[in-house]
This record gives C-alpha cells, structure tokens and sequence, in this order.
C-alpha cells in the first residue's frame, strides 16, 4: 500500500462528499436556518456516537458565535434529561441513517411538547426525517474508510452543516468582535478587544511618579525603587509635564555634568508620549512597538492629563498581549 496515495484518496473522497453536499443545499437548508433564528429558546443538539462528538462540537461552535444551544446526549434523555428541553427549543438530530434507535425513542415526546424538529441525515426517506420540521439532507455515497463503516465522511458532512448554520446565524445576529472576545476572554483576541491600559498599568505604590520641584536624589531614588526604568514628571496638581528615563540620566552623565545640580525639568523629555488610561491596551502595544525607535515604557494620564500610572511592555508580555 502507497500511505500517501492512501492518504490523499480519504481527502479526495470526503471532498467529494461535501461538494454533493453542497449542492443538495436548498430550501430547506434557507428554512432551518430562519427557524433557528427565530428561535426564543435554546437550540438542543443531539446524536449517538460518533454523530454526538459532532453534535457537541456544533453546540460548542454556536454558543461561541451567539447562539443558545446545548448538547442532549439521546440514551440519557429517556432517563431525565429531556428536562432540558422547553417549548421555546428547538432539537437538532444527528443521525446519517435517521433510524438510531435511541434518537427515535425520543422524538414521540418531543412532538408532544410541540418542539420543532431539524434533522441532518444522508437519509432523507428515514423516519426521523419523516418526524423533522426540516430536513437538511447530506448526501453519503461511501465513507472514507476501507470498510465503509467508520463514519467519515458522514460525520464531516454533519460538522460542515453544523459550521454553516451557525455562521449563517452568527452574520444574521451582527455578531461583532467586541461579542467574540467577550465569549473568549482567555484567548489573545479577547484580551486584545477587552484589556484597558488601566486594565494593565502600574498604577498606586507601583507608579514611578516625582514633582517637578523635588531633589534629582529622590527622582534617581523613585526610578530605582519602582524597577520600571522610567518616571513620570508631574505638577502640584499631579498633571503630567514629562518623562525621564535611564537613557535621560546616561546621557546627562556621558555629558560630563553634575546630574546632583542639575534640575529635574532640565532632564525631563516634555514631549514624551503618553496614553489615556481608558484607550485599549493592543493601542498601548502599537504606541511602543511600531515607531522607528521602539520604547519599552510608556506613561498613562486620564482625561484631565493627570498622571495615573505607567506601562512596561513586559506587563503587557505577561498579560499574553
């Protein structure tokens, strides 16, 4: 056997199963969708076996994109879990021959309820699908394995016209990033779309900050305790007049001058850039990193152009940003 010859006919088979499958996409595919939509309840995905690993994946996919669903494992649901269905749900079924058993021992409740039905089956004769307000039909020639046994390409057929609904309904709801990250805050898109500079600042008994009148002794003293290589300059009112950082205080020395007799403001870059505690942090990262002459720290004023903390780029690293 030639592994990858082997390997490139299951491709070219579960390919050519879905490129059926998409041209069996019709108005029943347009009416699950606008039922799915329409729904106030829940959607509720169920199948056996291999088909309930696609189900779950299909509930996994939609109430990441805006959609309610929830996954009904089908030989549990005769045992109580068919508590978990209302009303205002609607049951999705997994089935490729629409006769798995322990999916039609639930479908005479689920008529009783008056839950409408949406089945994704390769059989569009079976009694499941004769039970489905809709039936989205996923044509199966063969599946992929030698035997034609192993669901293959069934079950890929299945995942894509999970895929496809619940993009569909995702573009339907306006689903926006600022949605997406809410729903995964742990990725770096979320923290991305979520994180504030305030969020990530070192702010209080963190922020390296000294009066513009104060001794260089206590400046020097400020940027070393704070470990942030950077101090901000401030005013009576605490509003933000500048910046002085290592490189400041090296090149006051590599000059040959007294930095002990030297005063603060003389040392101080009054046009250092700064951010808004309210800006988002991915801003802050753009501000240090993209510029000829990138920076590793960065001051934070509010709206008033008081000074309110300092950001390192290690905080950011640290925060996965």
């Amino acid at each position: 056997m030639d592994i990858k010859t082997e390997l490139n006919r299951v491709f070219e088979l579960e390919i050519e199963t879905l490129n059926k499958v998409n041209a069996t996409v019709d108005g029943a595919y347009v009416e699950a969708v606008e039922l799915l939509f329409s729904c106030r309840g829940k959607v509720v995905v169920t199948g056996m076996g291999k088909s309930g690993l696609i189900a779950k994946k299909v509930v996994s996919t939609m109430v990441s994109t805006g959609t309610q669903a929830v996954y009904l494992h089908p030989a549990d649901a005769i045992h109580g879990d068919l508590g978990v269905l209302r009303p205002e749900d609607i049951l999705m079924a997994i089935s490729k021959s629409g006769e798995t058993e322990e999916i039609l021992n639930i479908l005479g409740y689920v008529k009783q309820m008056d839950v409408p039905i949406i089945s994704i089956t390769a059989n569009a004769d079976s009694l499941l699908a004769r039970q489905s307000n809709s039936v989205l039909f996923t044509p199966i020639n063969k599946e992929a394995g030698p035997l034609n046994l192993a669901p293959t390409s069934s079950t890929t057929a299945a995942l894509v016209v999970g895929d496809a609904l619940s993009m569909v309904l995702m573009k339907m709801r306006k689903f926006q990033p600022s949605d997406f990250a809410m729903l995964h805050p742990g990725g770096q898109l979320g923290k991305r779309l979520i994180l504030t500079v305030s969020d990530v600042m070192r702010t209080g008994d963190r922020n390296p900050v000294v009066h513009a009148n104060d001794p260089v002794k206590e400046m020097l003293f400020e940027i070393t305790s704070k470990q942030s290589g950077a101090v901000s300059v401030v005013d009576d009112d605490g509003t933000f007049m500048g910046l002085i950082t290592d490189f400041d205080i090296r090149r006051i020395i590599e000059e040959g001058r007294d930095i002990f007799s030297t005063k603060i403001v003389e040392i101080m870059n009054n046009l250092a850039t700064c951010i808004f505690c309210d800006e988002k942090a991915v801003v802050a990262i753009d501000l240090m990193e993209n510029r000829e002459k990138p920076f590793i720290v960065l001051p934070v004023i509010d709206r008033d152009h008081k000074s309110v903390g300092m950001i390192h780029l290690h905080d950011l690293v640290v925060r996965g940003l």
